[in-house]
């Protein structure tokens, strides 16, 4: 498990197809200095067989797979990662209140309890997107706003946002609520298949509390060197105060 005195705020994304493209990179990194992300593409690959020996090398796994469906079937999953002893999961904000209060009464007898946060609006979309999905009359950072008021109400301890909305939420919600930003690039970077994008440094200064990164770190030559850098990079951000 990761150490009580370290608290890493780097969570390395791998977004790979197989276990073995996923293990040959944890083996480059340091447990003490990241967590590790595992999706959707890896965990149907994999299974939960991965998790456990990436949690086997000390690493914190965040179970990325926004659990979204009837609040009885998300109660299970989230149940089912608890088992895993996962340190964070997630669902999505936009599953209402009742999905969401089942999520957390899933939780509430594990030791030690994941963290539970809740997508809010992904970070591949536009007001475009959620006009043609019926959400109108809000602006999408209103529609952040609005998910993550549900979340915290609910009791979750926090959200996935994007680096873009991470300072407004910060100021609403107070530094306690946590804030998971993924859509992290290095400046120059290409955005992908991500449109609210921010560096390591400013989503940090806006209010970020764990940054999800993954290609500017899975894609370099040396993962540990490209880790370094960006640490470095934050350790020079002042970042919003709630």
């Amino acid at each position: 498990m990761v150490s009580r005195l370290t608290d890493p705020r780097i969570i390395v994304a791998c977004d790979f197809s197989t276990a073995f493209q996923a293990l040959t990179l944890v083996d480059r990194l340091d447990p003490s200095r990241c967590r590790v992300k595992i999706g959707k593409e890896l965990f149907t690959a994999a299974g939960p067989g991965l998790v456990r020996d990436v949690q086997g090398r000390g690493f914190g796994v965040f179970l990325d797979l926004k659990f979204h469906d009837i609040p009885n079937t998300v109660a299970g999953a989230c149940a089912a990662a608890a088992e895993l002893g996962v340190w964070m999961l997630n669902v999505h904000a936009s599953g209402g209140r009742r999905m969401l209060q089942a999520a957390r009464a899933a939780l509430a007898g594990s030791e030690p309890r994941p963290r539970l946060i809740a997508v809010t609006v992904l970070t591949s979309m536009t007001e475009p997107d959620l006009a043609q999905i019926g959400v109108t009359g809000v602006t999408l950072a209103d529609q952040v706003m609005n998910l993550a008021g549900l979340a915290s109400a609910e009791g979750l301890d926090g959200v996935v946002c994007s680096a873009r909305e991470a300072a407004m939420l910060r100021r609403k919600f107070g530094a306690d609520f946590l804030l998971v930003t993924p859509g992290i690039r290095a400046p120059g970077q290409a955005e992908d298949d991500q449109r609210r994008t921010a560096t390591p440094a400013q989503a940090m200064r806006d209010g970020s509390s764990y940054l999800v990164i993954g290609r500017p770190i899975t894609q370099a030559p040396d993962p540990m060197q490209a880790l370094a850098a960006i640490e470095s990079d934050l350790a020079t951000s002042k970042p919003v105060r709630g």
